[in-house]
């Protein structure tokens, strides 16, 4: 059966950009990706499109991808829209390389963007993250989330209210507060990881933040929901990226050296595990699947990059995926292990919560990191060597978990 090679990626700077619309942030990013493969349009013959809030921001439902596409100037071939929440556009990629690999076609299009910021239309703009679990059973589906972290002893300014924020952030805040109970994780390892994220997105030009933060700065940082600080959060956040994937037999049309292998892609749901149930969880569940897909294990990785939509989900995400042994990921960012010149680097981007978290987009801005890092083209944030890499991208929530989570291995 033919690999899958990712032969061009694309992506916009990410920031907050009222003045542009979805299509022209699409056009961007896909003309981008044609460019870096040496493709054209007519190169493509099947496109993905991903994104989750254009439908409730602007009432532009259901045929989204062909509106952004097709204005474009794509036409007459398949275009398939993919909305499933922070995980949209790396579910897309898993689709379409199972397309590839099933002989449908032989070079495809991967598309997410994302506009979250609406300045005019704020309250909707919160509105629309509890799109993102079951809005039939909202209130249990809180308070069992919101009882994870019941028994840990909380410093006074835990109980003050810090005014807007996701929902999804007193969520994280939940998670984080019972993983300190259950390991011993402290508040100032997960500012390290946060730290290091912030560090390593003053060498990435396209990241929506570049400014360092000690572990200090982000412990200081105004509070969201204890123990989590704004530089321990990720933003709202507008862009786009784009991939051109294809087969073996088309390899040739494209620059074979800078080509990168799709080794393995594991999109999963959750399941009703014990909410302490670890080895269970469904990012455990994907980095399985995909490290057996791609012949690898944790140990083979040489970078990554995880879905910190809070720099706690960054401490378990590394060890869903295998990075360090359950309980261990404060002390691996404490250590330094994920930091450039560490263990295994993770979100050398600069991860969500400071390159930015356009949800509708992140999975193939990860993607994007990877690839540049795989090909060599890193900058001063290069790992040098790299030759096999791992995304996790998680979204949505579903009982005590993320609805959804795609891992996706990489390699040359």
């Amino acid at each position: 059966m033919t690999d899958i090679h990712i032969v061009g990626i694309g992506m916009t700077p990410l920031g907050k950009f009222p003045d542009k619309s979805v299509k022209q942030l699409t056009k961007e990013a896909v003309d981008t990706a044609l460019a870096d493969a040496g493709a054209t349009m007519d190169d493509i013959e099947a496109a993905w499109f991903s994104n989750t809030r254009q439908g409730m921001m602007e009432g532009q439902n259901t045929v989204r991808g062909q509106c952004s596409l097709r204005s474009m100037g794509f036409e007459s071939i398949p275009i398939v829209n993919v909305e499933n929440a922070c995980c949209s556009s790396s579910t897309g990629l898993n689709q379409a390389f199972a397309y590839l690999k099933a002989g449908m076609a032989e070079v495809a299009l991967v598309a997410g963007t994302e506009k979250m910021f609406y300045p005019e239309k704020r309250e909707l703009m919160f509105q629309a993250f509890r799109g993102g679990w079951d809005v039939h059973t909202q209130e249990e589906t809180e308070k069992n989330l919101l009882a994870l972290g019941e028994g840990l002893e909380l410093p006074p300014e835990a109980h003050e209210d810090t005014g807007d924020r996701s929902v999804f952030m007193d969520i994280y805040a939940s998670l984080a507060r019972q993983h300190m109970k259950n390991f011993g994780t402290t508040q100032r390892q997960i500012a390290a990881a946060a730290a290091k994220s912030h560090f390593h997105s003053t060498m990435n030009p396209l990241a929506q933040y570049q400014k360092d933060f000690s572990v200090e700065d982000v412990l200081n940082d105004r509070l969201i929901s204890w123990p989590l600080t704004r530089a321990m959060c990720a933003p709202l956040s507008d862009g786009a990226g784009a991939l051109v994937i294809c087969t073996d037999d088309a390899l040739a049309r494209f620059d074979r050296d800078r080509a990168v292998k799709v080794l393995g892609t594991a999109l999963v749901s959750g399941s009703d595990r014990h909410p302490d149930d670890f080895d269970n969880h469904l990012g455990r569940v994907a980095a399985n699947r995909a490290y057996e897909q791609a012949g690898v294990g944790p140990d083979d990785v040489d970078v990554a990059e995880v879905h910190d939509a809070s720099a706690y989900a960054e401490i378990v995400q590394v060890e869903n995926m295998g990075f360090c042994e359950r309980g261990d990921g404060g002390k691996m960012a404490e250590a330094g292990d994920t930091k450039l010149g560490g263990r295994i680097p993770v979100n050398t981007s600069g991860g969500l919560l400071s390159k930015g978290h356009p949800i509708g987009a992140t999975g193939v801005i990860q993607i994007h990191e990877l690839a540049t890092q795989l090909r060599g083209e890193a900058g001063k944030r290069q790992v040098e060597g790299a030759r096999i890499a791992a995304a996790e991208n998680g979204g949505g929530f579903f009982g005590i978990e993320e609805a959804a989570t795609v891992v996706t291995v990489l390699g040359r």
